[in-house]
């Protein structure tokens, strides 16, 4: 067993003072709102990669730099940047307002005394066919708050709830950065993660939405009758069931493109231009993220040579034995790493290579891996309180003239709690079928 080199991992530190300590003295020191995120963390990155570069003088900088164009040039950081460029062409195409008509339409056909359970059904759908967790809390906030005052719901209730739903959605779409970014960086179909993922999340969705109804049953409250377009609903849909079926994911995507852009030209919701536009958006907001992958698998390239890799698994190696501490290993690894940056995307990206080689010392196949990953970096992800997730919500809460803290809101965070208890179970419990 290789002790390795834990100097090598030196740029990870360097990356964790700059994002994670420069963000919270700015957040908390000086009190700037979201001032977390006022970090570049491309930047961030950028210092860690010099800092890596100056690392291990036997190499010259040709040396390093092919060592770098190595491991970005992998089969799976090409294919991960180009699905997160497609899912973002995606996201710009169908717009905000298909996800509406989805939440809109689920809300019009359930009794208003369930609003509160359907609004964590509605987050569980909009967001695992938007594949983002932030952009369905963004849409489905106001429409929390609405059901809330229509009833004695508790505002920071509804606005959990809708924050879990989010979370499922996140962990399990096709779509989604954080499936991608596990699914490409461990070397499995993405049909076959969401097959072991769903038997994770479904038993604690269902706790949840049983915990919610019980807390609501017997409130009531007045219809929300808001308008929607059936026919919006349609790209969502075909993502959803390509995906589950599994179908080619670039062929998925591209079938929801084709469909929204039609439907959104066909119903006038949008002119051919503003579409192309919409797409270019959509795409271009995925530059970050792209870039974050770029410049980790990278750094990482230089690390691994250098020994760092096998320093960090020596460690873990020491601290978990067998299969199932693996797992556990590969869970709270990625866990740390989302505490460290607040982004579930990023912590994967990192995680990967390391949980790729304990997945050889560990037994442990790509999928479950994979599983692993997505699932405890969304389950941390969705309750500390300096998320993106809990931000946005807080800050959308505060637009509709209601004051809500993090701490009101992560008492009601009923499903991040139990898919822990759900995973925990999985690993030590549920043997994985081989």
């Amino acid at each position: 067993m290789r002790k390795g080199n834990p100097i090598a991992l030196l740029p990870i530190g360097v990356f964790l003072v700059l994002y994670l300590g420069l963000g919270l003295w700015l957040e908390y020191g000086l009190r700037i709102p979201m001032g977390f995120y006022n970090i570049p963390i491309v930047i961030a990155f950028l210092a860690a990669i010099l800092v890596a570069c100056m690392q291990n003088r036997k190499l010259s900088v040709e040396d390093k730099f092919a060592i770098m164009g190595a491991g970005v040039g992998d089969k799976n950081i090409i294919t991960m940047l180009l699905i997160f460029l497609t899912a973002g062409a995606f996201v710009g195409v169908v717009g905000r307002s298909s996800a509406q008509s989805v939440a809109y339409f689920m809300l019009s056909v359930i009794p208003p005394q369930f609003a509160a359970p359907v609004l964590f059904v509605v987050a569980c759908f909009v967001s695992t066919a938007m594949g983002t967790s932030v952009g369905t809390i963004t849409l489905l906030t106001p429409i929390a708050v609405e059901v809330a005052s229509a009833s004695n719901f508790s505002v920071a209730l509804c606005v959990g709830t809708v924050i879990g739903g989010a979370m499922f959605g996140d962990n399990l779409s096709f779509i989604s950065d954080t499936t991608i970014a596990a699914c490409n960086g461990q070397g499995c179909a993405m049909k076959d993660k969401f097959r072991g993922n769903f038997l994770i999340a479904l038993p604690a969705a269902l706790a949840t939405l049983v915990i919610v109804v019980m807390i609501t049953m017997n409130q009531e409250t007045t219809p929300i009758n808001e308008p929607y377009n059936l026919l919006q609903v349609v790209p969502y849909l075909l993502v959803l069931v390509g995906g589950i079926v599994g179908i080619n994911v670039f062929v998925v995507l591209l079938g929801g493109i084709v469909s929204g852009a039609v439907i959104m030209l066909l119903t006038g919701q949008t002119t051919f231009m503003n579409l192309l536009s919409s797409m270019g958006s959509g795409a271009s907001g995925m530059f970050e993220t792209s870039m974050v992958a770029i410049l980790v698998s990278a750094m990482c390239a230089l690390i691994r040579v250098y020994g760092g890799f096998d320093a960090l698994l020596y460690l873990i190696r020491r601290l978990f034995r067998g299969n199932r501490g693996g797992q556990l290993g590969i869970g709270l690894l990625v866990g740390t790493m989302d505490i460290a940056t607040a982004n579930n995307t990023v912590a994967i990206v990192m995680a990967n290579p390391i949980a790729k080689e304990m997945c050889k010392d560990y037994g442990i196949s790509p999928k479950r891996s994979a599983c692993l990953l997505d699932t405890f970096s969304c389950i941390f992800q969705g309750v500390i309180p300096y998320g993106a997730q809990m931000l946005v919500a807080i800050s959308a809460c505060a637009e509709m003239g209601v004051q809500l803290s993090a701490f009101e809101i992560m008492g009601n965070l009923f499903y991040p709690y139990l898919l822990l208890v759900s995973s925990l179970i999985a690993i030590f419990v549920m043997k994985e079928k081989k």
